[in-house]
């Protein structure tokens, strides 16, 4: 759900970068403070996958693509902080090198991918899994559910930035000068995708590399 240059306003990517500042200066202070250095490698790799994951895009209408994100699984395993720290690297390496995702919407994209999906998922996983031994089937279905609901999320807002460019952004004729395709366009397009397909994908990815590590590395989990 990579937002593309030219998409959004300029008054809409500003609000993004203004809302993200404050999120990546307290993401940044928590990490630092929590997270121990044997786990910063651990970290790295994580970035590394969401960021490999992110690349098997599928373009979709509406001038954005569909994708796994891997956000949830970096949260549950490092804290929503630390995932977002590491979502938001691999969306600007992303958008720099490989032109995916727009520059001037790197706030947005971060706003949806780095900090909606990994929150919301943290949580949802933590409340479907609450009290749960480590090796529980209960913590991977909660890992699949947050998977899927922190993906369509994100899509959910990426549908309603995109709908709202019309109304914010048109000539006197009512013509759109960014994303020309309203709400009743880009949200079922957004959401519609990654309801059916998308939102599995992350969810069975999530839920087996839980899986996985539980049998492997059960000392990764927080608890």
């Amino acid at each position: 759900m990579h937002i593309p240059d030219g998409y959004l306003g300029p008054v809409t990517c500003g609000f993004f970068y203004v809302v993200m500042l404050p999120i990546w200066t307290i993401a940044s202070k928590i990490v630092k403070k929590t997270l121990k250095v044997k786990q910063l490698p651990m970290l790295a790799i994580g970035a590394a996958f969401s960021f490999v994951i992110m690349m098997f895009n599928i373009p979709i209408p509406a001038g954005t693509t569909g994708h796994a994100v891997g956000g949830v699984l970096v949260a549950i395993l490092f804290g929503p902080w630390a995932a977002c720290i590491a979502i938001t690297v691999a969306l600007v390496i992303q958008a720099l090198l490989f032109g995916d995702g727009g520059i001037t919407a790197i706030g947005a994209n971060c706003f949806n991918m780095a900090f909606v999906l990994p929150f919301a998922g943290y949580y949802i996983y933590k409340a479907v899994s609450y009290k749960a031994p480590v090796n529980s089937p209960r913590r991977i279905f909660a890992a699949g559910l947050a998977g899927y609901i922190g993906i369509n999320l994100a899509a959910f807002l990426a549908g309603v930035e995109f709908g709202l460019q019309p109304l914010l952004h048109h000539t006197a004729s009512g013509q759109a000068l960014y994303c020309p395709y309203g709400l009743n366009v880009a949200l079922p397009v957004m959401l519609g995708e990654h309801l059916l397909i998308f939102g599995w994908v992350e969810a069975i990815v999530t839920a087996l590399a839980i899986k996985y590590l539980q049998k492997q590395s059960i000392g990764l989990f927080e608890n």
